[in-house]
């Protein structure tokens, strides 16, 4: 059996499996409240006839937000503003109506990536997506915990997307959470509910200064999405052993880089979780799963959502041509990215936490327009220089070491084949195979899904 690992993400799914065991089970819950729980619907209808016969989509407004969400790539769940529900209404053949303060409860908690997936012809049911019953859920305060203590924390904030991720990992760790099964058993799961509120109005009224929950808020979150999320849970752990058995090949999908890995990465600036591939046959389900393939992706240049240290971030006008050529915006929210040279320093250390056999090197196409280009190949921390990444608290004292390579100047989006690129961007390709220490295999050059050269 093959194991295929890609590195980028947090959440992991294997072989259409969400699934979220020992240290990945946080990453299923958002899922678990916003796309998988909405999906349920679509299993007992078909939802995009009804959309179409209804011709109107209702979308409350906040503002200029609606209440519809998805996760953006920072795996930060946000609304659609006006101009992207439009759209989606536009590939649906329907007309938006956008009105104050309520909205159709159909169409609440529906994600945009489901909607790509519907328009496309295909529908997410109980067939082609499982929710594992060990996966623990992520409760109505957990959001608001986030927020509070981001709010708290002031100018010393971790630039938490307030997703509930942090405060949900803690009551995990202190056995302070629910999973998904319990879903199917509501007596058992109403006495573990009843213990927890207790516990956690008590942080909430105490330490913020914040209003309790009640038993009928979680009755009614149960309601409103629990009951769409159980026709997917099951024992995944079973699904994912047959497929073993059978000699099926799996692939297990991450979100998040090394460096946001909660042991291994920039802490506290961290998610709350391991995405590092050693734990995704824990975080899958399957700890028995061995890794016999995994592909680090790494991008040409480097790119940051969020706060911590960024040794080779770019500033004004450098960074804002750097940003335009590769699009570096949220893909939603418009929000512009940090942006640099590539961080060799970083991807040998992101290389080595993942055990990396191979690496997807992705946006070759976006440095087309440099007439040369920069490399960090290494750090100065406190006048030495270095090879090695530094213990988190040295990273503000670092200073990038640069290298500049010859820029090709020319447009290689059609390029399939390695000799086919000009020399110059072989000799890029090459150069950070040789300081990463690890086979550059696959070469993305344009977003087409053909774009991409694959090396022997």
């Amino acid at each position: 059996m093959k194991n295929l690992t890609k590195l980028t993400a947090l959440t992991l799914t294997a072989a259409l499996v969400l699934t979220a065991c020992g240290s990945s089970a946080a990453t299923t819950a958002p899922a678990a409240e916003s796309a998988a729980g909405s999906t349920a619907e679509a299993a007992s209808g078909d939802l995009l006839s009804e959309i179409q016969a209804k011709g109107t989509i209702t979308v409350a407004m906040e503002g200029t937000w609606a209440p519809w969400t998805y996760h953006d790539e920072n795996d930060n769940l946000v609304g659609y503003d006006v101009e992207v529900a439009t759209e989606i209404a536009k590939k649906l053949g329907v007309e938006p109506q956008f009105v104050e303060g309520e909205w159709d409860g159909l169409l609440a908690g529906l994600d945009a990536g489901r909607y790509d997936i519907m328009v496309n012809g295909v529908d997410i049911t109980p067939e082609n997506l499982l929710v594992s019953e060990r996966a623990s859920l992520l409760l109505p305060w957990h959001r608001e915990l986030d927020a509070l203590e981001e709010q708290r924390l002031k100018d010393k904030k971790y630039g938490s997307t307030k997703q509930g991720i942090a405060p949900f990992y803690s009551d995990k760790y202190q056995k302070k959470t629910v999973m998904a099964g319990e879903l199917l058993y509501p007596e058992k799961l109403w006495d573990h509910l009843a213990g927890i509120l207790e516990w956690k109005n008590l942080t909430l009224e105490r330490v913020y200064g914040a209003k309790p929950y009640t038993m009928d808020d979680l009755k009614a979150w149960v309601t409103e999405f629990g009951e769409k999320i159980k026709p997917f849970i099951c024992d995944t752990g079973a699904f994912l052993r047959q497929a073993q058995a059978e000699g099926k090949h799996i692939l297990f999908e991450a979100q998040l880089g090394s460096l946001r890995d909660l042991d291994y990465g920039i802490y506290p600036y961290t998610t709350s979780s391991n995405p590092i591939a050693a734990y995704a046959p824990v975080g899958s389900g399957l700890p028995t799963a061995k890794l016999d393939k995994i592909i680090g992706v790494v991008k040409a240049y480097s790119s940051c959502v969020g706060e911590g240290p960024f040794t080779c971030e770019w500033f004004g006008p450098e960074a804002e041509e750097l940003r335009e050529a590769g699009d570096e915006y949220g893909a939603k929210t418009g929000r512009p990215r940090r942006v640099g040279p590539i961080d060799l320093v970083a991807s040998r250390y992101g290389v080595r936490m993942q055990g990396a056999t191979n690496i997807a090197l992705t946006k070759l196409d976006v440095l087309s327009y440099m007439e040369r280009i920069p490399v960090c190949a290494a750090y100065e921390v406190n006048g030495q220089i270095t090879h090695e990444f530094p213990f988190p608290v040295l990273l503000d004292q670092a200073k990038p070491v640069t290298e500049y390579l010859p820029g090709w100047h020319c447009d290689i989006t059609g390029v399939r084949r390695f000799e086919d690129l000009p020399q110059a961007a072989q000799n890029y390709v090459t150069r950070l195979e040789e300081l990463v220490g690890c086979k550059i295999k696959y070469i993305s050059v344009g977003p087409e899904r053909d774009a991409c050269i694959v090396r022997k």
